[in-house]
């Protein structure tokens, strides 16, 4: 297995809309690739650049759950871990499963402090709209990680109600959990509200792919509870995502070799385990059709896509831009 060479120290990840020959829009996609040694082996732009890390820091968040024995006790599965991992599509499978978590708790839905959103996923929002049903909070993506920080409090003893404000101590064990996992003090990340209501956290991309590379090396070296929720997110792709979502559809073509997380505002992250490498990439504009591209870009450079592409990730590496006759006009493409 390959592993980043020093002709990779420095990369071009930037993204590009073209419109005919001419380049209509870029986007600046910062980037940092940590190895198993635990440093910086190869970067694009600037690695110290702070950020939230949103949704890219469930996998961390869930931990404590599952340190404190409480997922066991409710007898739990992979199914539960890889919803509390997800930023699910809000398709009829994902609600279902979020709503039995909630209902194992014996809690529904008006006990989730998310607000309701429509389903992320265009099956998830067709079906929704073809049935005729209300939107709930159960339909937001992040309604597995909410329950999943619910059963946290309930397991523990602790009061529900304000399990997602800061003082909180569910909050207080996941701030110590990404602390822990990124290399920070715990008041060294920033603190704010993520747009489903519960602690974000902010700290500098370099932090962000250290602790995606930690993980990669704990479920590579066969740490029990990393290993546990790698395996969920990888045995249960569609649940991370949902239909056609980039990190299942990645998770998938890659049967499992990269487990990939999206964040809001143009954050993704990646683990390796193989190799134990992981590495965070940051759109500077936020755009998310151009961290697909970047991402993409990363994993064929370190060997764990290949040059030609399956189509489904080929489609996200190079999408064409049409107008409103469907006619192809442009791409979005990587710069160089």
């Amino acid at each position: 297995m390959r592993t980043v060479t020093h002709q990779m120290k420095s990369l071009e990840l930037d993204v590009v809309a073209t419109r005919g020959a001419e380049i209509e829009s870029r986007h600046r996609v910062h980037a940092a690739i940590v190895g198993p040694d635990d440093n910086v082996i190869a970067s694009a732009h600037d690695t110290q650049l702070v950020s939230s890390w949103r949704s890219c820091a469930k996998p961390f968040q869930v931990m404590p759950l599952v340190e404190s024995g409480g997922f066991d006790a409710l007898h739990w599965g992979d199914d539960q871990l890889a919803l509390s991992c997800a930023s699910h599509g809000g398709e009829p499978e994902h609600v279902a499963l979020a709503g039995r978590m909630l209902a194992d708790l014996g809690m529904e839905e008006g006990d989730l402090a998310c607000g309701p959103h429509e389903p992320l996923s265009s099956r998830g929002l067709k079906l929704l709209r073809e049935s005729g049903a209300r939107l709930t909070r159960l339909h937001n993506n992040c309604s597995g990680k909410h329950a999943s920080m619910l059963a946290r409090a309930h397991t523990a003893g602790w009061h529900t109600y304000g399990y997602e404000r800061r003082d909180h101590p569910v909050q207080r064990c996941c701030l110590q959990s990404v602390a822990a996992w990124s290399g920070l003090d715990d008041d060294d990340v920033g603190q704010a509200v993520d747009g489903c209501g519960v602690v974000a956290f902010a700290l500098p991309l370099e932090n962000m792919a250290r602790a995606w590379a930690r993980l990669a090396r704990a479920v590579r070296d066969g740490e029990e509870i990393p290993s546990r929720v790698v395996h969920a997110m990888r045995s249960r792709p569609f649940l991370i995502g949902g239909t056609d979502r980039f990190d299942s559809v990645l998770i998938e073509e890659t049967d499992g070799r990269a487990v990939a997380k999206i964040g809001a505002e143009g954050v993704h992250c990646v683990a390796i385990p193989e190799q134990g490498i992981g590495f965070a990439v940051k759109v500077d504009d936020g755009a998310m059709r151009a961290q697909f591209p970047a991402v993409i870009r990363l994993l064929q450079l370190l060997d764990v896509l290949p040059v030609e592409l399956p189509a489904r990730l080929e489609e996200l590496r190079r999408r064409p831009v049409r107008n409103t006759r469907g006619e192809v006009v442009g791409e979005i493409r990587l710069l160089a």
